[in-house]
């Protein structure tokens, strides 16, 4: 999608280094050089390289000002690449269409599954045209496109997903199971049998 875009467009490098709170820190700064770091990509953390265009939609991966807005899952466009902070617009809530600045942060990604903590120094944001369904609770769009590649699995998660369009008209869905025009709702009726 960024290549429809005739804009010129920018590559922003994170600086990943070891967290040096750990007592093994030169040790790991042996093994886990800083291009094995670079290559490191997990849930909550940007990836090392960022290319961007003045037009690309974004969502921030951190809080940052929730007075203003600027909280995990916000959408906005970038409106102007800087050196060390991003403009841009946001694009949903109480401060639609204000223009905010967005510096880089360091983050340490929260991975159990990575036996070493790193930081990474990047923009707290991700390119976003799509987003999943957990992330579009409590947003209210104009438009909803759903691609079901399988049925949905978890009770409620299909209402949440339909109930994020404000019309009828604004909802496209797209089932990818056998040509089909349904899906199914997962509900697990053993939750129920307790109460």
């Amino acid at each position: 999608m960024i290549s429809l875009n005739t804009c010129e467009g920018r590559l922003y490098l994170s600086s990943d280094t070891m967290c040096k709170s750990d007592s093994t820190t030169k040790l790991l700064q042996q093994i886990h050089t800083p291009e094995f770091l670079n290559s490191i990509k997990c849930s909550g953390v940007p990836n090392h390289e960022l290319f961007l265009k003045v037009g690309t939609p974004i969502m921030l991966l951190r809080n940052i000002d929730h007075a203003n807005g600027l909280c995990n899952g916000t959408r906005l466009v970038v409106t102007k690449l800087g050196n060390h902070v991003l403009e841009a617009k946001i694009l949903m809530g109480d401060n639609a269409g204000e223009k905010v600045l967005i510096p880089r942060m360091t983050l340490t990604p929260a991975d159990p599954r990575l036996p070493f903590k790193f930081q990474r120094r990047q923009f707290p944001i991700i390119v976003s045209y799509a987003m999943t369904i957990n992330k579009s609770q409590g947003q209210s769009l104009s438009h909803v496109g759903l691609i079901l590649q399988k049925p949905v699995f978890t009770h409620g998660q299909l209402y949440v997903a339909i109930s994020r369009v404000r019309s009828r008209s604004g909802l496209k869905i797209l089932v990818c199971d056998n040509d089909s025009s349904r899906t199914t709702n997962v509900v697990y009726k053993e939750v129920f049998q307790n109460l």
